[in-house]
């Protein structure tokens, strides 16, 4: 070969590889259909009828957002909400650590536990809190044979009933992701802690707390979310002077046939659902070599 000609081919442009971003993209299409289909279609006839009923214009928003009634339902989802969060990630986070820490074999007993729970009819686990939480019921009754209170107190009705209720019901959702979470952190990491002199709340604080926060955030996020738009359970354990969000829009369409302000509290909703999963991409959504 000549010199000519290696250098010809020396300093011919290099052809690019073909972009691999949209391999595959076919196989999406169905579930695209679908979400088209039974979400997004829907999602914006709500938009269209909060707009348009019972005339064009932000009506149904002002209403939504200038009655002291539908205030106090915003107040009472967003309460029990960050309080059954909380609550949850307080006994969730020491039960899917102990979790990561267990035998195997131990662990799946735990899991298949949490796994039965969530099987179970929602409508049945509702109904037995109901029976636990009245004032002739089993807890009120331990509570007074060991005489840590006098009167039975009242557990159904109200948020408390709410908040009992739900935390149970959401615990598996937060347990599950962060059991993920601790699985994946090295123990040789907390073990090197300690050897270099960290105490038990210096390696909680400093080394385990930051490295289980995506698994935290996410398992939080989903608790926080499901329990905004939660219906069965505070339907039937905070009674009627005790409404959510979820309860009014079932009203609004049911009972008032009101679509105009159901579908402007539905937008409401899914607006403040969509923003929190923003901020929880923003923030938790990464990994380290920055991808979503």
């Amino acid at each position: 070969m000549s010199a000519d000609s290696l250098l010809a081919s020396a300093t011919a442009p290099v052809p690019k590889p073909k972009s691999t971003r949209w391999k595959g993209f076919h196989y999406l299409i169905p579930i695209l259909l679908l979400l088209g289909l039974f979400f997004v279609i829907p999602v914006l006839g709500l938009l269209l009828r909060s707009v348009l009923e019972p005339s064009l214009g932000l009506e149904n928003y002002k209403e939504l957002f200038g009655s002291l009634t539908y205030a106090k339902v915003f107040y009472n989802t967003f309460l029990v909400a960050t309080v059954v969060t909380l609550v949850t990630i307080l006994f969730g986070f020491p039960v899917a650590w102990l979790m990561s820490m267990m035998p195997a074999r131990w662990s799946a007993l735990v899991f298949g536990i949490l796994i039965l729970s969530m099987w179970t009819n929602l409508l049945a686990r509702t109904y037995a809190w109901m029976v636990l939480l009245q004032q002739t019921g089993f807890i009120n009754r331990i509570l007074m044979s060991i005489g840590i209170i006098d009167e039975p107190l009242q557990l159904v009705n109200n948020l408390i009933g709410v908040t009992i209720g739900m935390t149970y019901i959401m615990l598996p959702f937060l347990i599950m992701p962060l059991h993920s979470t601790f699985k994946s952190i090295d123990p040789s990491v907390l073990r090197a802690a300690a050897v270099c002199g960290a105490s038990r709340w210096q390696a909680f604080w400093k080394i385990l707390l930051p490295l289980a926060l995506p698994g935290l955030a996410s398992g939080g996020l989903m608790v926080f979310v499901m329990s905004l738009g939660y219906f069965v359970t505070p339907s039937l354990l905070g009674g009627t002077s005790n409404m959510m969000l979820a309860e009014l829009i079932a009203q609004l369409v049911q009972s008032l046939l009101n679509w105009g302000l159901a579908g402007a509290a539905a937008m409401v909703l899914l607006v403040i659902t969509l923003g929190l999963y923003a901020v929880q991409l923003h923030y938790f959504g990464r990994d380290k070599h920055g991808h979503n």
